[in-house]
Formats: structure tokens, C-alpha cells, sequence
């Protein structure tokens, strides 16, 4: 689905057809984070099952992370994993999650690839199995760090990313439970959002300055990418603040909340690559924030009536 923002007008091509959207003064931005083995499957003391999310590793060495059965795995619980690994319950977090260590005769990262599972979506009900360690990958993965795919990145093969008339740029941002965790609060405003660890090089801060000196569009594969670009943008971009497209951005790396929800104004991100997300979700609040909110909901009337996918593995958006 093509979705333009001046015109207000909708329209239905297939993915192949990006490169015709794109022009040759624009700049791609990619996620390149890569999905890590993160899921632990184990069991407790007691020899019943459990489950271990792990998060991110702070710098004393354990990890936040979320647990299954919740109500069972309090500080001072172990899941016990392979006979080299186990996990060790160290603490409540103030948000549900909780503290954990690893001990294993291996390092974490070498013990998370051994015996961790690829951490499919929850709707999909089966076992992983080997060919999802490449399916839920994009073809330009290489920084390890998340728990969920950049999905809009999916539908990228490396043959269509040649077709790209465009140049490429850049961005990390590790998923986490913030981008995922559905709002459960009536106010948006109350919701809070967990932190995730982003890094914009000053290579591609340079090819977003070019970008704009030669007046192209600055374009966001996912709401990963917007977010990240969006919490890297510059205060000081030379055009009012708050306008679309007005901005650059900052290089560095960094934790970012940012929660994009009406009436923010992109300020970096011109052009959005999406998929269709589900109610309530912080992922849908961006997309109505970026198209406005009659035009999506406009948008994703149409998607329903005509059959498109939702979900990780579902059809793809062009907001331009």
C-alpha cells in the first residue's frame, strides 16, 4: 500500500515497486541490528517448565529480562537450561521484569547461541526451527543485540536493494519490550516506555546532511529506524523545529524512550516503510502520528478490506 501524505490519496502496488518510489537524490536508512538467540527454554526446581526473555546485559553482568511463570520465578529461583547453563532469578525490576545472571562454563554470548531459542513472535504458536534463524533475519542483519526483527526490513532481498536508485545509510537500534509492549493505559501519555540502545555513525549523520543540501527525502525502513533517527535528531537543524523533514541528526549512541504519538512532527524521517500493526500499539500510534490520524485509520480501513497481512511476516506501507 502507497500512502501519500500531500494528496491524501491511497493506492496498491507490490514491494517490488519501491525503487520506483524512490528517487536517486533520497537516502535509505536500514536497521542493521541482528536478532539474538534470546529465548532460554528450561525448567524450574521443581522440574516444571520456564521460560527466560533475555533483555539486555548491563555492565555488572547480569541481564534484564522476562520470565515465565512470573508468579514462580522470584530472587533466588534458578531455571535450569542445558547442564552448562543456568539462570539465576536476582531481582524484581520496578517494571515486572526481572534481574538475572548466567552461569554457564561459557561465555554469555557463547552459551546464548548454544542453547537459545530464536524469539519468534508470540502468535506464532510452534517451535522455532533452524531455517528461523535466517527467516527472521534481515538480508542486511550485522550488529547482534535484538529480541524481536525490524520487520519492515523483511521484505528487503539483497537483489531489490541493488534496484535501490538511492544511496544507503545506516542505524542500529536493538528491539526490546519497548517497542513491543502493547499500551494497557487509557491515556497514552501514561504509558512508559522501556528503554532501547540505539547508535547513529557519523557516517550517516554526514549522508542526512548531504541529503538535505541536495534536497532529497530522508527514508525510515521501519519504525525502528524513525525512532532512532528521531532520537538523534539535531536541536539545532537550521529549519524551524518540530517541521517535517526539517532536521539532521547528532551521531552517537545512547538509550532512547522516545514514544512518536500525536501531535509529534518527525523532524529527520520524510518517507516511512512499514507494516500493518495491531491496536494499541505503540507502532500503530507512530504510524498515526507520521500520516496523520485520519489517513491512517483511512489506510488501514482499506488494508482490512482488502486482505492485506498483518503481523511480522505481513504486507508492507509506504507513507510518503
Amino acid at each position: 500500500m502507497v500512502v501519500d501524505r500531500a494528496t491524501g490519496t491511497i493506492s496498491h502496488r507490490v514491494f517490488r515497486d519501491l525503487p520506483d518510489l524512490i528517487a536517486p537524490a533520497d537516502l535509505l536508512v536500514l536497521n542493521t541490528t541482528r536478532v539474538v538467540r534470546a529465548r532460554l527454554l528450561g525448567r524450574r526446581e521443581s522440574g516444571a517448565p520456564a521460560e527466560v526473555l533475555l533483555l539486555t546485559r548491563d555492565a555488572d553482568g547480569t541481564w534484564e529480562a522476562l520470565v515465565s511463570p512470573g508468579d514462580k520465578l522470584k530472587p533466588g529461583k534458578t531455571v535450569r537450561v542445558a547442564e552448562d547453563l543456568s539462570v539465576e532469578i536476582v531481582a524484581l525490576t520496578d517494571r515486572g521484569s526481572r534481574r538475572v545472571r548466567l552461569h554457564s562454563t561459557l561465555s554469555d554470548t557463547d552459551a546464548v547461541e548454544r542453547h537459545g531459542h530464536v524469539p519468534l513472535p508470540p502468535y506464532i504458536t510452534r517451535a522455532d526451527t533452524p531455517a528461523d534463524a535466517a527467516r527472521y533475519q534481515t538480508v542486511y542483519a550485522d550488529a547482534a543485540g535484538s529480541v524481536a526483527a525490524p520487520t519492515a526490513g523483511l521484505h528487503f532481498t539483497r537483489e531489490l536493494l541493488a534496484r535501490i536508485p538511492a544511496p544507503r545509510a545506516d542505524v542500529v537500534l536493538h528491539v526490546g519490550v519497548g517497542t513491543f509492549k502493547p499500551v494497557a493505559v487509557d491515556d497514552p501519555a501514561d504509558h512508559a516506555m522501556h528503554e532501547e540502545w540505539y547508535a547513529v555513525s557519523a557516517a550517516t549523520a554526514d549522508a542526512i546532511r548531504a541529503t538535505r543540501a541536495r534536497g532529497g527525502a530522508v527514508w525510515a525502513v521501519g519504525t525502528t529506524t524513525a525512532r532512532t533517527l528521531e532520537s538523534a535528531a539535531s536541536p539545532d537543524a537550521g529549519r524551524p523545529r518540530g517541521a517535517p523533514g526539517s532536521g539532521l541528526v547528532v551521531a552517537g549512541e545512547g538509550s532512547t524512550r522516545l514514544f512518536i504519538r500525536l501531535p509529534y512532527a518527525c523532524r529527520v524521517v520524510d518517507r516511512l516503510i512499514t507494516n500493518f500493526h495491531l491496536p494499541r500499539s505503540t507502532l500503530l500510534m507512530l504510524v498515526a502520528a507520521f500520516a496523520g490520524y485520519d489517513l491512517a485509520m483511512r489506510a488501514y480501513r482499506e488494508a482490512v478490506a482488502d486482505g492485506y497481512r498483518f503481523f511480522s511476516y505481513g504486507d508492507a506501507m509506504a507513507i510518503l
